[in-house]
């Protein structure tokens, strides 16, 4: 057991009012910064049971390996916070990796990857009123949108109940959609452009507002046209690099370009880079999003 992990569960067994209390005494920061830039690592993949990276699959199962990259990564120039689960949230606060961090809940993790109810998204992560009590700053859903597939239509209708209570309370709702479907029992992501654009309007007019909703999208081809379908602020994802992360640090530069792109959200890839510098791959993708910086026009 590893150093971090021992401690972890000294506290957690003897002390778990302390989780409540360091989420308390957490501080917090505006979302955004003077750069009008967002950059995120995403930590909530075992939730939903999955751990695996490249050629790995278990990477990313051994805990305490995990929250040390993600320390290693929160101590970066130019992150700005993390998207994770209660549980890594939990940890990271107990250990004081938080601080002037921008963090976002997880919410629906209940369709495990590969199951055969895995468009029924249920939300077993955090609900709006956790997301507040735990002093957090925002709550992510995911949606995978089948039209074949009547699982869909309950996970919607329980996105668009999350984006109104998050709004309610003032706090960033991220959607993350897919246009997806349903092939021999699995669950595909169609990743182009038409379908993903017509992801994107249906999710942008989920809750009676969205005037707290922010998007999270995967970089797919002629993303300008996909983009092009919305007002909403978005955060690319980053997903899982294979073998080629080049390539998915140069669809990150592209996409930065577009004014609806804020920033980034990224984990894998980030967390695991194929030659085991976590601090090297998260300042290159700093470096990316610094070249979204823009200067803003106040709406009056």
């Amino acid at each position: 057991m590893s150093e971090i992990v021992e401690r972890l569960t000294e506290i957690r067994a003897t002390r778990p009012r302390a989780i409540a209390e360091a989420l308390a005494a957490r501080k917090r920061r505006q979302l955004l910064g003077e750069s009008g830039t967002l950059f995120l690592l995403a930590a909530d993949h075992p939730a939903r049971g999955v751990v695996k990276v490249g050629n790995d699959p278990l990477a990313m199962a051994d805990r305490g390996d995990f929250l040390q990259r993600l320390v290693t990564a929160l101590e970066r120039p130019g992150v700005d916070g993390l998207m994770a689960t209660p549980d890594v949230v939990e940890d990271l606060a107990l250990l004081g990796a938080l601080d002037e961090r921008v963090v976002i809940g997880s919410m629906n993790r209940g369709g495990l990857a590969g199951s055969v109810f895995e468009l029924d998204d249920r939300f077993t992560g955090y609900t709006a009123e956790a997301v507040a009590a735990a002093n957090l700053d925002g709550g992510k859903m995911l949606l995978r949108i089948a039209d074949d597939d009547r699982d869909t239509l309950p996970t919607m209708v329980a996105c668009a109940e999350a984006v109104n209570a998050l709004a309610a309370r003032g706090l960033m709702a991220m959607i993350e959609p897919f246009a997806s479907r349903v092939l021999d029992g699995r669950v595909e992501n169609d990743l182009e452009p038409d379908p993903t654009l017509r992801a994107v309007g249906i999710v942008s007019a989920l809750g009676s507002t969205s005037a707290y909703t922010w998007l999270k999208l995967p970089v797919v081809p002629e993303m300008e046209r996909v983009m092009a379908a919305t007002t909403l602020p978005t955060l690319l994802l980053g997903g899982d690099p294979g073998a080629d992360a080049q390539e998915t640090f140069e669809g990150w530069k592209r996409a930065m370009r577009i004014p609806q792109v804020r920033g980034l959200v990224a984990g894998r890839t980030l967390l695991y880079p194929r030659d085991g510098d976590v601090a090297a791959a998260v300042d290159r993708a700093a470096s990316i999003v610094a070249t979204g910086v823009r200067h803003e026009t106040e709406v009056r």
